[in-house]
């Protein structure tokens, strides 16, 4: 009975945390499919569409270190309650009325829980499975790209018509599945450990240590990549008329990411926390890119599906570092100052993209940020060490 016990506990950390990933991204995704139902029923503009979109991006790095404080002051998995029933909350809210003001208030309401949840995992990662720090990342963010493909994927064929034809009570369904995590983590608390905090916890990142930046930057930099590609991608395809290939790139963008986590999961400690790991993904990144602009039309969906394999493959890497470099004590506002560069970065770089296309005339230049993201990335990643030190200690070199 005692040897089970520790092995059941260990499956049900390792099961709400792949539930946590899945809650960072499945609210969130529900919205693209159903842009078009609110752009007719709202009136909203292009650049209303634009700004809703990237609204959750912008507040993931602005509330991240407030998050911080949350952890510090309640526990990473207090907090991870809190962000879950923010989230399903203002996800079931974001259709009342429904009303422009009120869509857009929850949906900055609903980045904000997002965003305490995003350095609490890490740190409940650091707390719940020490000895497997990089296995326990590749499965939530496993989590976390099954929940982008389900909503993305489910939320037009089945959630809405199951919704007679609703949007707002689509976007409301999706929120039943936060919801259920929050409570298995208030059930299971006695498997369910909390971080020691206090008062004297320290939660404001040290925006004066070059790991915080580098860090951030390794992570921003493949943030960006995504991100930009997922921007410029319809109308580049258009501008080549090529008009039948947006569909197929954009799924095949995301859909790589999926065997990139499954890749992760299976060689986890073999490749995380290595430098040499982080330094090859963005050089893969550059090369996908290349082959995306350079190849002919034929090649331009494998070149899409090998851009978002390389981009999940470096989310996985980055995000096992804070557990990896730090004491568990500290993990949420190491997290927390990762997130905040590497969000604010990912959310301003592709900016750039916009203005490099109507200055150049040259489709290809929206690309540039992209390899500007990858370029970040290995010039970061190249100031880690060979091999991240041992969990719950400094960053550190070590052998192997």
């Amino acid at each position: 009975m005692t040897s089970i016990e520790p092995e059941r506990s260990t499956f049900t950390r390792l099961a709400v945390l792949w539930l946590a990933g899945v809650d960072l991204r499945a609210t969130l995704l529900a919205l693209p499919p159903v842009l078009i139902f609110i752009h007719r029923d709202l009136g909203l503009s292009e650049t209303g569409v634009g700004a809703l979109t990237s609204l959750p991006v912008l507040v993931l790095a602005a509330a991240a270190v407030p998050g911080s404080l949350l952890i510090a002051r309640g526990g990473a998995r207090r907090a991870a309650i809190a962000g879950l029933v923010v989230v399903a909350l203002s996800s079931a809210l974001r259709g009342v009325g429904p009303s422009i003001a009120m869509l857009f208030a929850m949906t900055f309401v609903m980045g904000v829980g997002i965003a305490v949840m995003q350095p609490a995992v890490p740190a409940l990662v650091a707390r719940w499975c020490p000895d497997r720090i990089g296995f326990a990342t590749a499965l939530y963010v496993n989590g976390l790209l099954v929940g982008e493909t389900l909503s993305a994927g489910l939320t037009l064929p089945l959630v809405l018509p199951f919704m007679r034809g609703s949007w707002p009570a689509a976007l409301a369904a999706w929120s039943a599945v936060p919801l259920v995590t929050a409570i298995l983590m208030l059930v299971l608390r006695e498997r369910l450990p909390d971080a020691a905090v206090g008062p004297e916890a320290r939660w404001w990142p040290d925006w004066r240590a070059a790991e915080t930046w580098r860090l951030g930057l390794v992570l921003g930099g493949v943030g960006v990549a995504y991100f930009a590609t997922n921007a410029f991608i319809p109308d580049y395809l258009r501008t080549a008329g090529r008009v039948d290939l947006i569909g197929p790139c954009l799924a095949a963008l995301n859909a790589g990411q999926l065997p990139a986590s499954v890749v992760a999961l299976a060689a986890a400690r073999a490749i995380v926390g290595r430098r040499a790991s982080l330094v090859v993904v963005p050089v893969a990144i550059a090369a996908s890119l290349a082959l995306f602009l350079l190849a002919p039309p034929a090649f331009w969906v494998v070149a899409a599906a090998l851009i978002g394999f390389c981009c999940a493959f470096g989310l996985v890497l980055s995000l096992a570092l804070p557990p990896l470099v730090t004491e568990a004590r500290d993990v949420h506002h190491v997290s927390a100052g990762m997130f905040a560069i590497g969000y604010g970065y990912s959310f301003l770089l592709p900016l750039l993209g916009g203005v490099a296309w109507d200055i150049t005339h040259l489709p290809a230049a929206a690309f540039l940020p992209a390899f500007a993201g990858a370029a970040t990335t290995f010039g970061a990643a190249l100031g880690l060490p060979h091999r991240a030190g041992a969990p719950g200690g400094e960053i550190r070199e070590a052998a192997g």
